[in-house]
């Protein structure tokens, strides 16, 4: 099982649905978490799921805010251990996307998670245990109709991970990301009025596994990779997808019986 006893984490926009899960299973491990995010109500929900979770607010696209959230981490549990950088943005418009808004994700899908392992970062190499994990996205290595902008940046934070894991292997930290595809979330249930069967059946046909994910699911993943037990793991991206990219375009109906039809 799992063992992050006496570990800190921080994890970036842990307010989510979907970072609950992640956040559940760190504390399942034994971590301290801090809920990094600007989701209020989010955020109080996410401190429900242990009594070692604080939610700090925090806009990651603000230097001071970000060192303040790591002071308060570090005075709250003694040091930083792990680092999950899970905030995004989804602000796109595809080929319509002016300037402000390329400029605005950027900043937020990827120069934040630069900025909260640079204020990390004294902690974590003076950790025994120190690991980050960066969240991409099937988004990364497929086209998406009118998508332009998150896909971009989360392509540019698959070779960051790369870029960090090379820098930061003689300190002992670990760097490696992880990609969901898609996962029961706030707009999802939202969407459907909350029917996950619905979104299962939609899912179905470009996931191996025939439905969507559950926040805690990929966050075993994440678990996992900041464990002792993925020591020799870094530098890699990993799938949480159900298969989705394992899936080509002719997914997983037979197209051949179909030219005999």
């Amino acid at each position: 099982m799992t063992d992050l006893t006496h570990r800190t984490a921080i994890v970036t926009g842990g307010a989510t649905l979907l970072a609950h899960g992640v956040v559940g299973a760190l504390v399942k491990a034994g971590a301290n978490v801090v809920v990094a995010d600007i989701d209020e109500p989010g955020g109080a929900a996410a401190e429900k799921i242990g009594k070692n979770v604080v939610f700090v607010k925090t806009d990651i696209t603000d230097d001071a805010a970000i060192r303040a959230m790591v002071d308060t981490a570090v005075q709250r549990f003694g040091g930083v251990d792990i680092v999950v950088n899970l905030a995004a943005i989804y602000l796109d418009e595809g080929f319509a996307s002016p300037r402000a808004d390329w400029l605005t994700a950027l900043n937020v899908n990827v120069v934040s998670m630069v900025e909260v392992v640079r204020a990390a970062y004294p902690h974590l190499k003076a950790s025994k245990h120190a690991a980050i994990v960066n969240f991409t996205s099937i988004s990364s290595k497929v086209a998406q109709t009118g998508r332009w902008l998150y896909p971009t940046s989360k392509a540019a934070i698959a070779q960051l991970t790369r870029s960090m894991a090379m820098d930061f292997a003689p300190d002992g930290i670990r760097v490696n990301s992880v990609s969901p595809g898609w996962t029961w979330s706030k707009i999802m249930d939202t969407l459907t009025h909350g029917n996950r069967a619905k979104t299962d059946a939609v899912a179905a046909p470009f996931h191996l596994t025939g439905r969507v994910g559950d926040g805690a699911e990929v966050g075993n993943v994440v678990a996992f990779l900041v464990s002792d037990d993925a020591s020799v793991v870094t530098g890699a991206d990993w799938a949480a997808d159900g298969g989705y990219s394992a899936m080509g375009p002719e997914q997983a109906a037979p197209a051949i019986p179909k030219l005999m039809d």
